[in-house]
């Protein structure tokens, strides 16, 4: 692949550390060429090639376990139900409890990553999933398995925070080939883990409890390829502190890798603006992963086309996904692609409006477009700071105020459908969030880092 330009988020500091920026900020050490070929960090990345092609493989393997344990679990709720004797009301409970998690965890991520390294709490999130994955099919009740449930999504929320950190302190000067590629593979790992639940199950003796159990074995892995790289991390940090203190020494043990005071995130408005666009494409999102089936059989679609059609719009965030990072990095605003996608999105909400059945394939199609938001969010959380440090606090952030925004999109669809007895006023708000998607999606790609307001 060939290598991308510069971005503001890539660029380096001249080698001299300490110094202070005219606004008197210190400046961040400067990138040291790796044996790679890239910039290696001073803090720990690795140095060996072996090591960066084993970095690149544990983002693929920890992307791909971001989603499973919500999709396989979706795919199997009703057995689920019946097995541990759930109410609706819990079961309910169960749909909204991940937003929710990543929310209130994901703000955890920035001070774990200061005290032990983005690598390290990476792989103890691998750890946790792979224990909730493998503990919650074997619990004897509803409240074991919630527990084991939320021991899983615990990981999977400090995971989502720090890979676009990982991302931003490895691979500085290729920050949307990287993004691109785990996003990709989040969106592989959202699609097989609903589509192949259920056949997997079967294959397996037909118990639930095997085939949610199953997915803790790609969790396994995950944790298998990052245990070297929190080991290297480790001896880069002792390496580090037997050296003499000296101007080019400081934050090269730290986990912070010298980065810049913390930041009052809050009094950054490309911050809010970042966390309301997140927010509203996560609730455009969950509300076409839980309702579009439903549209679509409404309208006469059979149901095993309605799911094939899901499954279609979840498809191609694969490809876009890897596609729309690396767009966004050549750009210097983001805007173009914001409103590129939003209008996809609200071409998708008036097909359904108007033919939700005889141009269905095509509305599906619209709808995938849009929903890769996404990784477009996650691409600008990583341009939108200088440091790895300031990206960290700026996922954490953006992230948690998005899951809280979009906790309510899904039940509030649900409410309006019930009430008004069709897909009418449904559809027109999920339309009109659209807009104001499109508005904060704009301020938030704007070139411009949170740095240079707070």
């Amino acid at each position: 692949m060939s290598r991308e330009p510069q971005t503001p988020t890539s660029t380096r500091i001249p080698p001299q550390p300490g110094s202070t920026t005219d606004r008197g900020r210190t400046r961040v050490p400067a990138a040291v060429p790796g044996p790679t070929g890239r910039a290696a960090r001073p803090d720990g990345a690795p140095g060996a090639p072996w090591l960066a092609r084993l970095l690149v493989a544990g983002l693929v393997l920890a992307a791909l376990n971001l989603r499973p344990a919500i999709t396989s679990l979706g795919a199997l709720l009703e057995e689920v139900r019946a097995g541990l004797h759930m109410s609706g009301s819990v079961a309910g409970l169960l749909t909204s409890v991940p937003p929710l998690c990543f929310a209130v965890f994901g703000i955890t991520a920035p001070r774990l990553a200061r005290r032990f390294g983005p690598a390290t709490v990476v792989f103890a999130g691998m750890a946790a999933i792979t224990a909730g994955l493998a503990l919650r099919p074997f619990t004897g009740g509803t409240y074991a398995f919630l527990a084991a449930s939320a021991l899983a999504l615990m990981g999977i929320a400090v995971s989502n925070v720090l890979m676009p950190v990982i991302v931003k302190r490895y691979f500085p000067d290729r920050v949307g080939t990287m993004t691109g590629l785990y996003s990709m593979a989040l969106a592989l790992g959202t699609s097989v883990a609903a589509a192949a639940t259920v056949p997997l199950t079967d294959a397996l003796g037909g118990s639930w409890r095997t085939g949610l159990g199953v997915w803790a074995v790609l969790a396994a892995l995950a944790v298998l390829a990052w245990l070297p790289l929190v080991r290297g991390r480790a001896r880069a940090t002792a390496t580090a502190a037997d050296r003499p203190a000296g101007p080019g020494a400081a934050g090269s043990g730290s986990s912070s890798g010298g980065e810049a005071p913390a930041l009052r995130i809050t009094r950054s408005r490309t911050a809010w603006a970042l966390g309301c666009f997140f927010g509203l494409q996560a609730t455009g999102a969950y509300i076409t992963m839980g309702w579009m089936p439903q549209i679509f059989r409404d309208a006469g679609v059979s149901a095993g086309t309605a799911g094939v059609l899901l499954a279609v719009t979840m498809v191609m965030g694969v490809p876009l996904a890897f596609v729309i990072p690396r767009l966004a990095t050549r750009m210097r605003n983001q805007g173009p692609i914001v409103v590129a996608l939003a209008l996809c999105g609200l071409s998708g909400y008036a097909g359904l409006f108007f033919a939700p059945a005889q141009g269905a394939w095509l509305w599906a199609l619209l709808l995938g477009v849009s929903n890769c938001a996404f990784p477009l969010a996650l691409t600008m959380i990583g341009m939108r700071s200088r440091s790895s440090g300031g990206v960290v606090r700026l996922s954490a952030f953006a992230q948690s105020v998005g899951y809280l925004i979009s906790i309510p999109g899904p039940t509030l669809v649900g409410a309006l459908y019930q009430h008004s007895g069709g897909w009418g006023t449904p559809l027109a708000l999920m339309a009109g969030l659209m807009v104001p998607q499109m508005i904060v999606g704009i301020l938030a790609g704007r070139d411009r880092t949170i740095e240079d307001e707070v």
